[in-house]
């Protein structure tokens, strides 16, 4: 694994594949570089060079108490320039939200490619102590309940799913990255609208989103699409319930940059 130094002197980790034209993968929500594996070999079957990212306070990568997404824009550009300073940015998710507010902050992107933003443009807010909340259970080393809180409050998932993540074998592997919900929760409350600058980007924007997936991330991009002047729409059939398709994604991506 690589690393690079954000501009706080946070570690950031990640790995890259393949040659060719580079593609920083930003994931989501308790995401970690792994998690781009199968969007990453896509990619580089498709002529790409992939680079997998931790975000600040998941796997490898550091992290700095009080983050903002200031800062976390600060670690996508170290990356950036670790990898040779010249990349187009696919981002999920929070991951999405974060890959256009960098953009909108002058990270050097040469491309955005943004699926499923969970924009919700002042509608349905979460409670605004949230990330205060979710730090003191982190705090208090409930990481479990920040976990949970954030899944219900911060996501919106119905109880039902949440409680079927608690008992599966995967919410073992979301504890360790309780930290990193203080900070998906303050990007996404924070960006819930974007922000001029966000609107105004002059890099050419992509947005996908599946057919079958939440609705709220299907008004979330639409609306996007809208207001975004020169954003394209491209509904990806293929990715189902807020997970890319690789092979999909991977086809989209490759069709406009060779365009």
């Amino acid at each position: 694994m690589n690393t690079a130094t954000s501009a706080d002197g946070t570690t950031i980790a990640f790995e890259q594949v393949g040659d060719g034209p580079t593609i920083v993968i930003v994931g989501g929500a308790f995401s970690v570089a792994t998690d781009g594996d199968a969007l990453a070999s896509a990619l580089v079957d498709a002529g790409f060079r992939a680079v997998t990212v931790d975000r600040r306070a998941r796997g490898s990568s550091g992290d700095k108490r009080g983050s903002s997404p200031e800062d976390e824009a600060d670690d996508l550009a170290a990356v950036i320039d670790a990898v040779g300073g010249d990349a187009f940015v696919l981002g999920h998710s929070s991951g999405a939200v974060l890959a256009l507010f960098a953009a909108g902050r002058g990270v050097p992107i040469r491309a955005l490619f943004l699926s499923e933003p969970p924009f919700r443009f002042g509608v349905d807010e979460p409670a605004d102590d949230l990330p205060e909340r979710l730090q003191q259970l982190v705090d208090d080393g409930r990481g479990e309940d920040a976990v949970v809180t954030f899944q219900l409050e911060g996501v919106g998932l119905p109880q039902e799913m949440v409680d079927q993540i608690r008992q599966s074998d995967l919410f073992a592997t979301l504890v360790p990255l309780a930290q990193s919900t203080v900070y998906d929760a303050n990007l996404t409350m924070q960006m819930s609208t974007p922000t001029p600058e966000m609107l105004s980007v002059s890099q050419p924007v992509t947005i996908l989103r599946g057919e079958q997936t939440f609705p709220i991330l299907v008004t979330a991009a639409d609306r996007l699409a809208q207001e975004l002047d020169g954003a394209e729409l491209v509904i990806v059939p293929e990715s189902v319930m807020h997970r890319p398709d690789p092979a999909a994604t991977a086809r989209v991506v490759r069709a406009r940059v060779d365009s």
